[in-house]
């Protein structure tokens, strides 16, 4: 696309039929996650053609990418005294992959959890079967949804859920086994496909394909952030299942010893299978690492074309020599920024920072887990 175009936005009902097509906009950002929901923010003048269709609930594609799709979902607009110029609405949503945080995990009868295990691309797809697809309760099924054929693809886990979020219960799965997930269009046959992704290695260490390297001092990158901080990681775990006292199970994980050992402890009475303690500890183990935060502005005039050389979820080399940092790392998030005379790629390698928000969620997520015990 060239830099001074802005990309075609194409607005579709919810039954996938075509409402009209906009490239006059005023700006538009869409980023994209490998393991949660991206979002979207489009600003334009009301006053512009096919306005009037930007309604919520209505579908945004940008050109004829069926990966890249939004649901609207809030729309505001405001006038000041410069009149019919300053009319210009904001119009926000989600990714079409939100659709799945509408829903609950509801433990089928008689049960206290849902409870999955296999491969993870198997766990991940369940949930969306039995809580969208092919629902007990028919009110619950989402129209269009059909999920891809299962491959077994991600290492085996055993995974149980009770009123949870699915969309957040995903998240969490895609983290533990770096799969990652999304809802993409097949308009010839009017559906919403849900499937699992994964990225893939093309870093500076293998020679199946071209290597992708980020870099300043290669041109590849305009800006470079970066964090390595150990303030908040653990690396060897205690975890502890269930009875009580002496009689309480409680297994180790991790191989640190000295200095370097940051010691932690993981209840996990909610697992009735002792087997099964290894594999929760190593989970809640992953969200305690070494926290690597490095956020690029690629350049879009760079060697390495965005969408065909690399996407979301591929694995690349980054470097920075006067850094002295040279680290392979997955592509998490990309955030495209389209704006009359400039287009600009922002990425997220590795994990993203956590908001206030996220982290008041999880802390809470975790009281609400002790409580349920």
């Amino acid at each position: 696309m060239a830099q001074n175009k802005l990309m075609p936005i194409r607005i579709l009902s919810q039954d996938l039929n075509l409402l009209g097509e906009i490239d006059n906009y005023e700006s538009l950002q869409y980023p994209r996650s490998f393991h949660s929901i991206g979002n979207f923010d489009l600003r334009i003048n009301r006053y512009k053609q096919h306005t009037e269709k930007l309604v919520k609930n209505a579908l945004i594609m940008l050109g004829g990418q069926l990966n890249k799709v939004g649901i609207i979902k809030h729309r505001e607009i405001s006038l000041d005294e410069n009149g019919k110029s300053s009319e210009q609405w904001t119009i926000k949503g989600y990714q079409l992959k939100g659709i799945v945080g509408q829903r609950l995990s509801i433990p089928p009868a008689h049960t206290d959890y849902d409870r999955k295990s296999g491969p993870a691309e198997t766990v991940m797809k369940h949930y969306i079967s039995r809580h969208l697809v092919n629902p007990d309760d028919p009110n619950r099924k989402i129209p269009h949804l059909v999920i891809a054929e299962d491959k077994g693809r991600g290492q085996h886990v055993t995974w149980q859920s009770r009123f949870k979020n699915i969309a957040e219960e995903l998240q969490d799965i895609s983290l533990a086994t770096e799969l990652g997930w999304d809802i993409t269009l097949d308009l010839e046959n009017k559906q919403f496909i849900f499937d699992v992704v994964e990225g893939i290695n093309k870093t500076t260490d293998q020679s199946d394909v071209p290597p992708i390297l980020f870099s300043p001092e290669f041109e590849t990158v305009k800006s470079q952030s970066f964090s390595d901080s150990d303030l908040n990681m653990k690396n060897y775990g205690y975890i502890g299942g269930q009875g009580e006292g002496v009689e309480r199970e409680v297994i180790e994980i991790g191989e640190s010893t000295g200095l370097e050992r940051v010691e932690t402890f993981i209840d996990a009475r909610d697992i009735e299978d002792s087997s099964e303690l290894a594999e929760r500890g190593q989970q809640k183990m992953k969200e305690l690492q070494n926290e690597f935060y490095l956020e690029s502005e690629i350049l879009t005039s760079s060697p390495f074309q965005y969408g065909k050389d690399y996407d979301l979820g591929d694995i690349t080399t980054l470097q920075n020599r006067s850094w002295g940092l040279t680290r392979n790392a997955r592509i998490t998030e990309i955030s495209e920024v389209y704006e009359p005379g400039a287009y600009q790629i922002e990425a997220t390698f590795g994990q993203s920072r956590p908001t206030l928000t996220k982290k008041i969620k999880e802390q809470f997520s975790e009281y609400e887990r002790l409580l349920k015990m």
